[in-house]
């Protein structure tokens, strides 16, 4: 499937491409501006065919298909997804405008990577068992069986969009289940061009399917609202959250959240500088910032704030803009002018509030085409109070506001004063205290010396703000599955 300003990204709806739409819309590159596409928008019509199709291949042969069959195919998706490396890449960078490295290895290898870790989860996965002693000198088995959820509504968002609909596509399909996914309407290609992969594999018809659309009044609304979605699971911002969770409430069904965040980094004074400044250039500025996990508040002992910086600073100045396809860019533009807007209000806010720019906080001027794309400047700021805006609200951008502290209280105090709870950082050599602070920290994640660091096994998720359930491993089982008891009278 080509990415060009001709094509149409349709629909996939029953194990083909739909060649028809409700409405059209326009996908264009946020890097020049230049089109990408035209993508086909689904209405009511559609999302019900998808959400039919989803319900007969559940209760047909993909219902009735054994774990291991299911692993195998995981397997065999996995296989596909990094022969066809190359075009997934292509796919996401026309999308997202980010370095072609980081869509090659990073993002569609972590997609093969994820098919590949939930076969391996679900070929092993097991449940409780128990043989109970009667008071009439009998006994009784009680055991446990996965039953999936049936249809799951999959909902993610424009900024790893193929990373984490793979992150949720593939524990779904493991456990059973049946899928309409709704890519963000600024990132549909990759999963329009997932499904033609999947299907390559070996996935029967109807077990995939994808929507395109908007959120409210669109493909989002009807999809999430639908009666025949048992599940719904979605990455994107905690307003768009708090409205599907309502929306989810009128059947009762199961949601998995995984919102926003404003995420801490905590550096005492005994780190090892070097590598806390890279670690934290990383957590800052990876994905231009358009990363859930991204930091956007470091809190820096007094004693070392002044280093950490200047290194930050020069770390920010040595990121270079460019095309995707250039080896040399280390940095791309944010998704759209629309999010540049929002994002350069926040620049105003802090200006407004007092901060000091340390680096960044305009526009740049990159010359030629490139001038009608959505960049940014990396951004630092410092002597901002803690309840400006800045400090309080998700910007999901290329910022972060340096905060100096004394203690370790103090520290620990500032990085919890936070509606949000995802992910938390802590730069020290006294692993003692860095075990201590990380369990202290309000999130569903603390790294300590590292940022984003994953093994596919553990949990991942947040609290507050951040989210509901976790992910990875058995803990996305517990969502994409069900135990039912069997009790027999032996």
């Amino acid at each position: 499937m080509a990415v060009t300003a001709e094509h149409t990204t349709w629909c996939f709806i029953d194990g083909d491409y739909v060649e028809e739409a409700d409405s059209h819309f326009p996908n264009v590159s946020p890097v020049d501006g230049r089109p990408v596409s035209r993508v086909a928008a689904a209405g009511r019509s559609l999302v019900d065919r998808a959400v039919g199709a989803a319900r007969r291949a559940f209760d047909g042969p993909w219902g009735a298909m054994g774990v291991p069959e299911r692993a195998e195919l995981l397997r065999r998706i996995a296989r596909r997804i990094e022969e066809r490396a190359d075009d997934l890449a292509r796919a996401e960078v026309a999308d997202t405008g980010k370095p072609w490295a980081q869509a090659r290895e990073f993002e569609v290898g972590r997609a093969a990577a994820n098919f590949a870790a939930f076969a391996d989860v679900i070929a092993s996965a097991g449940l409780d068992s128990y043989l109970t002693d009667l008071p009439d000198g009998g006994q009784a088995l009680n055991y446990a069986v996965r039953k999936p959820l049936g249809v799951v509504a999959v909902i993610v968002p424009w900024n790893l969009p193929l990373l984490l609909l793979t992150w949720k596509v593939a524990p779904a399909l493991a456990c059973g289940n049946t899928v309409v996914v709704k890519p963000s309407e600024e990132t549909p290609s990759s999963a329009a061009l997932l499904a033609e992969i999947l299907a390559e594999a070996g996935v029967p018809d109807g077990v995939y399917n994808v929507v395109h659309g908007f959120g409210p009044g669109s493909a989002g609304e009807l999809l999430t609202t639908h009666p025949g979605v048992d599940g719904i699971t979605f990455t994107g911002e905690s307003g768009t959250g708090a409205a599907i969770m309502r929306a989810a409430a009128a059947r009762v069904r199961p949601v998995s959240f995984e919102l926003g965040g404003k995420n801490a980094a905590v550096v005492f004074d005994d780190a090892e500088l070097a590598r806390t400044v890279d670690g934290l250039a990383r957590s800052v500025f990876t994905n231009t910032g358009q990363v859930c996990l991204c930091t956007e508040r470091v809190y820096v002992q007094r004693g070392v704030f002044d280093e950490v910086v200047a290194g930050l600073a020069d770390a920010a100045k040595r990121l270079r803009p460019g095309r995707p396809e250039d080896p040399l860019t280390t940095t791309g533009p944010l998704i759209s002018l629309a999010h540049r807007e929002k994002v350069l209000s926040y620049l105003d806010q802090a200006k407004a509030d007092g901060a000091e720019v340390v680096t960044g906080g305009d526009v740049p001027a990159l010359g030629g085409a490139l001038d009608a794309g959505a960049w940014l400047e990396p951004t630092l700021w410092t002597g901002l109070d803690h309840g400006s805006r800045v400090l309080r609200e998700e910007v999901f951008g290329p910022v972060a506001a340096l905060v100096p502290f004394d203690t370790e209280e103090e520290a620990v105090a500032l990085a919890n004063d936070t509606d949000y709870g995802l992910a938390a950082a802590v730069w020290t050599t006294d692993l003692e205290r860095g075990h201590r602070v990380a369990h202290r920290m309000r999130a569903g994640m603390s790294w300590v010396n590292t940022w984003y660091l994953r093994d596919l096994r553990s949990p991942f998720g947040g609290a507050g703000l951040s989210g509901i359930g976790r992910e990875g491993g058995a803990h996305s089982l517990a969502f994409y599955s069900e135990p039912t008891n069997v009790c027999v009278r032996l």
